[in-house]
C-alpha cells in the first residue's frame, strides 16, 4: 500500500511554498520519518520526511513548483520480501532430486522482477524486456543502471565511414571597413539565469508591499559612541568570563529601542484597518543577513531579558539563521526592528519598514569624525542611525524625540543600568 507524502502545515500566514530539492530518487529505499524532500518557505527552509518504510514510487511534484499544504508531492511504495511464488517456480515433491536453479538471466517468460519506475520508464522508451534483466539492487530489484547497462549491450557497434576530403576553401569576400562590433578576443559576454527562492520572491513583495502601502518617511540622527566603547573595553573579559558571550553593541541599542518604545508607543503598533493596535510587549525582531536572503529573527520580551541574555538570544539566532535552522516561530511577529548595516561598512541608509511593523531602526558603520564638544573640535567614534517610520501613524515629532531618546541612552548607558 502506498503513502502520500503531503505538505504539511508551513505555520501562520504562510499559505504557499516552493518545492526545493529532493533529497531521494525514484526507486531509493526510504525508512520511516527519513527527510525525502526540502521546501522552501519565505521564511524558513524544511525537510519533509517519509510518511512509512518503502521505496520512493512516484515524484509528483518537482523542482520549483509552487505547493500549498496538503498537496501530495509523491508516493512511498511498501516493499515486497520476495519476488512471488511465479517466480520461484513449484516445490518437488517429497523425494524428489531438487531440480538445478535457472540462472538469474533466464527468468521466466513474462515474469517481471521488481523494478524502479525510472527503471521500468527507461525501458519502455527503450524497448527493453525487463523479464530477461537481473536486478542488482536489493532484493534483486532492477534499477535505472541495470536498464542503462542493458540499453549500452543491445546497442549496434557504430559503422566506419570514411572520412570525406575536407572541402576547398572559398575565396575571401573582398574586404570592406565596418566598426567591430564583436567583443575582443579572449573577452566573453557571459550571462546566468537563476531562479529565485522562495525568500527572495517574498523579500522583494514585501519590500514593495512595504513602499506602496505605508506613509514611509526616515529621520536620521548620529550619537557619540565613546562611553558605551569605553564601556566595552572595560568589562569586556569580565563579561564574558562571568556569561560566556561577548558584551556587543545590540544589547545597548536593544535596550535602549524598549525604553524608547515604552516612551512613544505609537511606534511600537500595527495599524489594522482603522485601528491602531498599540502593543505593550516587546518583541525586537533583528535582521540577519544570510546566504539565502535577509531573516528576522524576534528576540521576545526583550524589556525582561538583562544585557547577557539579549546577547545569548541574538548570538544563537545569528547562528541559526545562517545555518538554515531556523523556525517559524523564530520569524513570527515581532513588534519593532533593529538592522545593522554597519557590519558590513554602511555609513549611511534609509531602511525600509518590515511590514506590518510602523517602525525599524538603522545602525551603521562606526567611524572617527571631528565634533565639537563644550566649544573645542575633538575626534570622536561617531555613528548615523536612521529610523525609518510609518506616517500614517507616527507624526514627526514623535519619530524625532524617539530617536533623541536613543542617542540619550547610549550615549549615557548608565542610565539604560538605572532605568533597568
Amino acid at each position: 500500500m502506498a503513502g502520500e507524502i503531503r505538505v504539511p502545515p508551513l505555520g501562520e500566514s504562510v499559505v504557499e511554498a516552493s518545492v526545493g530539492r529532493w533529497l531521494k530518487h525514484e526507486g531509493e529505499r526510504v525508512a520511516a520519518g527519513e527527510p525525502v524532500v526540502e521546501l522552501e518557505t519565505e521564511k524558513v527552509s524544511l525537510e519533509v520526511a517519509a510518511p512509512q518504510a518503502g521505496v520512493l514510487q512516484r515524484i509528483a511534484r518537482h523542482e520549483g513548483e509552487t505547493v500549498r499544504p496538503g498537496d501530495v508531492l509523491g508516493l512511498v511504495a511498501e516493499v515486497a520480501e520476495e519476488v512471488g511464488a511465479v517466480a520461484a517456480g513449484p516445490q518437488p515433491a517429497a523425494g524428489a532430486p531438487a531440480a538445478a536453479a535457472p540462472p538469474p538471466a533466464a527468468a521466466l517468460e513474462g515474469v517481471v522482477p521488481p523494478s524502479a519506475p525510472s527503471a521500468r520508464r527507461m525501458a519502455a522508451e527503450a524497448g527493453i524486456d525487463l523479464a530477461r534483466l537481473q536486478g542488482t539492487g536489493p532484493g534483486g530489484r532492477i534499477t535505472a543502471e541495470d536498464v542503462r547497462a542493458a540499453i549500452t549491450q543491445a546497442a549496434p557497434a557504430p559503422e566506419v565511414v570514411a572520412p570525406a576530403p575536407p572541402p576547398q576553401p572559398a575565396p575571401p569576400p573582398p574586404a570592406v571597413e565596418q566598426p567591430e562590433l564583436a567583443p575582443a578576443r579572449g573577452e566573453t559576454r557571459r550571462e546566468e539565469r537563476v531562479r529565485m527562492s522562495r525568500r527572495r520572491l517574498t523579500i522583494a513583495r514585501r519590500l514593495v508591499e512595504a513602499q506602496r502601502t505605508a506613509a514611509m518617511l526616515t529621520t536620521f540622527n548620529e550619537i557619540d559612541m565613546s562611553a558605551v566603547m569605553e564601556l566595552r573595553r572595560r568589562r569586556r573579559d569580565s563579561f564574558r568570563e562571568r556569561h560566556g558571550v561577548g558584551l556587543g553593541l545590540m544589547s545597548f541599542f536593544t535596550k535602549a529601542v524598549v525604553s524608547a518604545l515604552k516612551a512613544f508607543p505609537q511606534l511600537n503598533a500595527e495599524l489594522q484597518g482603522e485601528e491602531l493596535v498599540l502593543k505593550y510587549y516587546y518583541d525586537i525582531g533583528i535582521a540577519v543577513a544570510t546566504d539565502q536572503g535577509l531573516v528576522v529573527p524576534v528576540v521576545r520580551d526583550a524589556d525582561r531579558k538583562s544585557f547577557a541574555e539579549i546577547e545569548r538570544e541574538i548570538e544563537d539566532l545569528a547562528t541559526r539563521a545562517r545555518e538554515n535552522r531556523l523556525t517559524l516561530q523564530d520569524l513570527q511577529g515581532g513588534t519593532f526592528t533593529i538592522t545593522n548595516g554597519g557590519v558590513f561598512g554602511s555609513l549611511m541608509s534609509t531602511p525600509i519598514l518590515n511590514y506590518p511593523q510602523v517602525g525599524i531602526l538603522g545602525m551603521h558603520r562606526i567611524q572617527e569624525r571631528p565634533v565639537v564638544v563644550n566649544g573645542e573640535i575633538v575626534i570622536r567614534p561617531m555613528m548615523y542611525v536612521a529610523l525609518s517610520y510609518d506616517h500614517r501613524v507616527v507624526d514627526g515629532r514623535e519619530a524625532v524625540l524617539f530617536l533623541v531618546r536613543v542617542k540619550e541612552l547610549i550615549e549615557d548607558p548608565e542610565l539604560l543600568l538605572l532605568e533597568g
